[in-house]
């Protein structure tokens, strides 16, 4: 099994940063923190580690000293569950239709959180949403062999996928693609100045003065735009008004305005540019092209904005057959192996999920990372970048982090220590505080989450 250090090591050369930072990050605990056989406890405290020392090292280059950042592996695996509640009452994390079925000759996984998603899941059944069942979805599932139930549901933009061992993921074109792309890419994607930033004081947050525009929906990338919040951006979450959300944006907002703009509208379109004019850092999470359609691609703000850091994310990467179709942690855990092995690893024969969104967190983290580095090197090279992150490289990645001995044994730790109660704009909120701690300055949030569009769409 890979160690923290060793893992942040490798994350801090993908992006390039000088290797005299590392000597101020501390990485106390080990695995396993979490019942898994898989180092949940290193990935999260390794990129949300990563995150922290590169917003504090962009700090260095805007001219003040450095200093150290040290991650709890506990108290970041804990973050890494997102455990929130709201007035007291845990948020329904699943759609009634959500979940694993078994099927003729294996299991899928549907992913029907959001309405649409939950219809179009049932109506390929032959099912009508008004009046189905669960018991009924099993029952029709059985008649489906499971690689076709999900090849018919991605031809029709579902988010369905049907269950795999590691050796089964690693047959398939996807996993060759995946496997032949880093972890994470930070391209220079056009030609600019280094942009002057605003002064930082030596008591200032690393991120004080820079502005995000979050345009992410789920998890993985608000929990991105969180953490730049945390450590000092002014992030800007916007949203369309016929979106759906989920009951983590209460938790996942804080620290940002929320704004509203419907970019089917020229006058939010022309409002947007506005808004880009005046930003450090543009975040989508968006099926890849999708942002691009709309006219808001990267090299189009590159244009418009020299300098711009652009960061992407994506289900399963731009290359090969998948990189395409929607996709959420659950169905890439389901797809790469993750529920197979951690089933039998068990012993009882039955798949069984990672002990938290760890696909999501950890690729939220790295787009913060990707996203701090990315303004460094604007710092000390000029020009605009792209940072592109996927919920499958990430697997990939943790996969080959190593396994966990006896990792199952182990009961989930008391989140209690590691908590805080914040007001906000959805009730009392109890929620994990940010894990990564820094010597001179404080993480945390500036503003409490708000619902979408409390905030106006202006800086």
């Amino acid at each position: 099994m890979t160690s923290s250090p060793d893992t942040l090591h490798r994350l801090w050369r993908i992006a390039g940063l000088p290797d005299d930072a590392l000597s101020f990050i501390d990485l106390p605990g080990r695995d396993p923190v979490f019942p898994s056989t898989f180092a949940v406890g290193t990935a999260a405290q390794a990129s949300i580690g990563a995150a922290a020392l590169a917003a504090c090292e962009l700090a260095h280059a805007r001219g003040v000293e450095r200093q150290r950042v040290s991650v709890d592996m506990t108290h970041a695996a804990v973050e890494c569950t997102g455990a929130f509640t709201v007035d007291g009452k845990e948020p329904e994390t699943w759609g009634r239709f959500s979940g694993l079925y078994r099927c003729a000759d294996g299991y899928v996984r549907i992913h029907a959180n959001f309405e649409h998603h939950q219809d179009g899941a049932l109506r390929l059944l032959g099912l009508d949403p008004r009046t189905a069942t669960r018991e009924e979805a099993e029952r029709a599932l059985l008649s489906w062999r499971a690689c076709d139930y999900e090849n018919a549901a991605a031809e029709r933009g579902l988010v369905v996928t049907m269950l795999r061992t590691f050796d089964e993921w690693d047959a398939t074109a996807q996993a060759q693609a995946i496997a032949a792309q880093p972890l994470m890419t930070i391209t220079r994607i056009g030609d600019a100045p280094p942009r002057a930033l605003p002064a930082l004081s030596a008591d200032a947050r690393p991120l004080d003065g820079l502005r995000v525009l979050d345009f992410t929906r789920i998890l993985a990338g608000p929990v991105g735009g969180r953490a730049l919040a945390a450590f000092g951006a002014d992030v800007m979450l916007v949203n369309g008004p016929h979106l759906p959300n989920i009951p983590a944006i209460a938790d996942t907002s804080r620290g940002k305005r929320s704004a509203l703009l419907d970019l089917r509208s020229a006058d939010d379109r022309d409002t947007l540019w506005t808004l880009i004019d005046e930003a450090h850092v543009f975040a989508q999470g968006y099926r890849p092209g999708g942002m691009a359609s709309l006219g808001f691609g990267p090299e189009a703000l590159a244009e418009r904005r020299p300098g711009i850091v652009y960061t992407s994310l994506s289900a399963y990467g731009t290359e090969g057959p998948w990189s395409s179709r929607r996709g959420f942690d659950s169905l890439v855990q389901t797809a790469m192996g993750f529920n197979a092995a951690e089933g039998e690893a068990e012993g009882k024969g039955k798949p069984r999920p990672l002990p938290m969104q760890m696909l999501d967190m950890a690729s939220g983290f790295l787009m913060a990372f990707g996203a701090a580095a990315a303004l460094w090197k604007q710092q000390r090279e000029g020009g605009s970048w792209h940072v592109q992150v996927s919920l499958a490289q990430t697997g990939h990645w943790l996969r080959g982090l190593g396994r966990v001995d006896g990792g199952l044994k182990i009961a989930k730790p008391d989140i209690a220590p590691y908590v805080g109660r914040y007001e906000s704009g959805f009730g009392e909120l109890i929620a994990v505080r940010p894990s990564a701690r820094m010597e001179r300055t404080e993480t945390g949030y500036a503003r409490n989450s708000m619902p979408p569009g409390t905030s106006e769409a202006k800086w």
